[in-house]
């Protein structure tokens, strides 16, 4: 089965992305991952990627597609989940030409409970890590010991601005699914643990 999953920034995409992942033996496919991944590696569509993020513009459509399409390939005939792509309706027509997607999952989480997470979000420098600033015991991972540090998209001056974007670009897609009758809406207010027991309810 091969799933999108949908909600705004702070919905807990992340968490519950690798715990699917692992129940459900998914070929996890994050494109902020994959980005930096790239990036990292400076390959020719990182580099191009870096040239737009370095001006302070968005990736376009078509790089953000080829990304994907990369990683899709490594996965092979493996099942897949994509976690932040699509993230407009242009990218999901283009992905829609590309494969075929069984069932999308949209965490619905309130907006005011979103700002706090993602205000409280720390992540590691090193193995990319993240948590709420309210289960850490002081600044270092727990995964690896390095540095966990608040990354500058997660400050509260850029909060409201990344909720505006989501709600003007990619909210239009539970729209978009949903017309095409393979939406979920799970309620994202809960535990992890709770709202991974009601994506089971979906997935079975």
């Amino acid at each position: 089965m091969n799933i999108v999953l949908l909600g705004a920034p702070g919905a807990g995409k992340g968490t519950q992305a690798l715990r699917m992942e692992e129940r459900y033996k998914l070929k996890h496919i994050s494109t902020g991952d994959i980005f930096r991944q790239h990036m990292r590696r400076q390959t020719e569509v990182g580099n191009l990627a870096r040239s737009y993020i370095k001006k302070g513009q968005l990736v376009p459509d078509d790089v953000t597609l080829k990304i994907v399409s990369i990683a899709l390939e490594e996965a092979g005939n493996k099942d897949f989940l994509l976690d932040g792509f699509p993230r407009n309706t242009r990218q999901a027509e283009m992905l829609d030409e590309l494969v075929k997607i069984d069932k999308v999952i949209n965490i619905d989480v309130d907006k005011a409970v979103l700002t706090d997470r993602i205000c409280g979000r720390r992540s590691c420098v090193e193995c990319g890590y993240t948590a709420h600033i309210s289960a850490l015991n002081g600044s270092a991972c727990p995964k690896c010991g390095c540095e966990m540090v608040q990354r500058m998209d997660d400050r509260e001056d850029t909060v409201r601005d990344r909720l505006r974007v989501y709600e003007e670009q990619t909210a239009p897609l539970i729209e978009y699914y949903g017309a095409k009758g393979i939406l979920v809406n799970v309620d994202g207010m809960g535990s992890p643990e709770e709202v991974f027991a009601e994506i089971g309810k979906v997935l079975g």
